[in-house]
């Protein structure tokens, strides 16, 4: 079993950065592929970026290719999501997931899920 907890959001300017941090509970942490997904009202949830058990293979969705960078620190059971360039279109509401097994793109292969945080980006 798994728990995660999203935190870092917020509001910012077009532009600006944020660093999302996805904080999990359990043993088997190190053993799971890691994913931030987000959902933007009236739409559906869709992969933003992706990564492996190790940390050494890294999936980034191409609407945020070269502005985001997913990592993790498996000794401290946490996984971030860095944002710089910050776009309007950017706001939503940002999901932590993990999965037993490989990394994947789709949310329906996650098993564990965090509550969410909000990012909003003014512009």
């Amino acid at each position: 079993q798994v728990q995660l907890v999203e935190s870092g959001g917020g509001l910012v300017q077009t532009g600006g950065s944020l660093r999302l941090t996805c904080a999990a509970s359990g043993r088997t942490f190190r053993t799971h592929a890691m994913a931030w997904f987000r959902q933007a009202p009236g739409k559906e949830r869709e992969f933003v970026a992706g990564i492996d058990w190790s940390g050494t293979i890294t999936n980034i969705a191409d609407s945020v290719k070269g502005r985001f960078t997913i990592s993790r620190d498996n000794d401290k059971n946490t996984v971030f999501l860095l944002m710089n360039s910050l776009k309007p279109e950017d706001t939503a509401v940002y999901y932590c997931a993990g999965r037993n097994g490989y990394s994947a793109q789709t949310s329906g292969q996650y098993d564990y899920w965090g509550q969410g945080t909000q990012v909003t980006v003014s512009s």
